[in-house]
């Protein structure tokens, strides 16, 4: 198993890296981290595993693996049909209503992440949890931070905050929710990870036997 960091906006060279160690026989690729909400039934800390992932800017749909979704919902994730992964960090509640007409999570990553993976042969999945529920406004506009290649940037952060004082608070809130979320996400994933481990397993005498 390779586990690959892209990023915010998956803007990281992860596809080159995990080309150069799996070659083209890629079996599954998860996309997972974190994700806004765009309808009220998901709070902070949900595990979601969508059936459909549109690239909102490319007017592109990818269908997520269905044995792997169904085996995500038996280790607890809920099912949602739409996941929207768009160019930008969604600061608002007011855009998270218009996305959320048709959608139910927002992200920057899985589309990108997903379609590379899925030309490679890969059977492809997501999960994520939820970062910020759909009637929150984001306490700094986290555009302005995120560096060339999707990271975080703790300097551009801390002079966000010098110009906008009042941000504080809510910015500590946000990072307490997305700590608790990826602390959700990664018991989740080791659940799944065995859960998948379990069906390669059973179904490799079966495999063979057929050869």
């Amino acid at each position: 198993m390779l586990v690959a960091f892209t990023g915010m906006g998956a803007r990281k060279p992860w596809l080159e890296t995990v080309s150069s160690v799996w070659g083209r026989d890629i079996d599954i690729c998860i996309s997972s981290g974190l994700a806004g909400a765009l309808q009220a039934a998901y709070s902070v800390g949900d595990i979601v595993a969508p059936r459909i992932i549109e690239n909102v800017s490319r007017k592109t749909k990818l269908a997520c693996d269905a044995e792997m979704t169904d085996l995500a919902k038996s280790c607890g994730a809920q099912i949602v049909p739409l996941l929207r992964t768009v160019d930008h960090v969604v600061l608002s509640a007011d855009e998270k209503r218009e996305l959320g007409q048709s959608g139910d999570a927002v992200d920057m990553e899985t589309s990108e992440i997903l379609a590379h993976a899925a030309a490679l042969g890969a059977r492809v999945v997501c999960v994520r949890a939820i970062s910020d529920s759909a009637s929150e406004d984001l306490p700094l506009d986290f555009n302005r931070v995120v560096t060339s290649e999707g990271d975080v940037s703790l300097p551009r952060v801390l002079g966000e905050i010098a110009l906008h004082p009042s941000s504080l608070p809510g910015l500590v809130k946000f990072g307490r929710q997305s700590r608790a979320a990826a602390g959700y996400l990664a018991e989740f994933l080791e659940r799944y990870v065995q859960g998948l481990a379990k069906v390669y397993a059973d179904r490799a005498p079966q495999e063979i036997a057929a050869r």
